[in-house]
């Protein structure tokens, strides 16, 4: 990328799509505040949000994804509770691909949750199953996305 083309991206007056092709990604997350970061980050590609497990079941069924972004704790009641919710956290969707191996298997899965424990359990699940998936807190994304999908 040409020092201009860097220029135009810092003052946000590039092309969204500058320098790659639109994406598809889904994301699961429940904080509106994190959605309008995924928004504004991916602004120009397609972006579905759902925040609650049979929402992302549906989504990741009937889509096909070039990123997941997946939380752990997806009401308040989950932060920082130290026991597992199984059904109501992004443990449910980390499962659910991990039994589904013919869905999304080109998608880059990254679990972005400020629970470690949570995260680190999900990744290993999904690990398990084959599938690549890696955990990025949330605070360290931006720095990790510019080597997928630089701005």
């Amino acid at each position: 990328m040409s020092l201009i083309e860097r220029l135009k991206h810092k003052f946000g007056i590039a092309s969204p799509h500058a320098g790659r092709h639109p994406i598809r990604i889904f994301l699961l997350e429940d904080d509106p505040r994190r959605c309008e970061w995924f928004n504004k980050r991916f602004k120009g590609d397609e972006i579905d949000i759902a925040c609650e497990v049979e929402e992302a079941k549906e989504l990741l069924s009937t889509q096909t994804y070039d990123s997941i972004f997946l939380d752990h704790d997806l009401m308040p009641e989950h932060y920082g509770s130290d026991t597992p919710d199984d059904e109501r956290t992004g443990y449910a969707i980390a499962s659910f691909l991990a039994e589904r191996t013919d869905l999304q298997r080109a998608a880059t899965i990254m679990v972005h949750s400020f629970n470690a424990d949570g995260a680190l359990r999900m990744v290993e699940t999904l690990r398990s199953a084959g599938r690549q998936a890696d955990y990025i807190p949330f605070h360290l994304l931006e720095e990790r996305l510019k080597n997928f999908w630089p701005r």
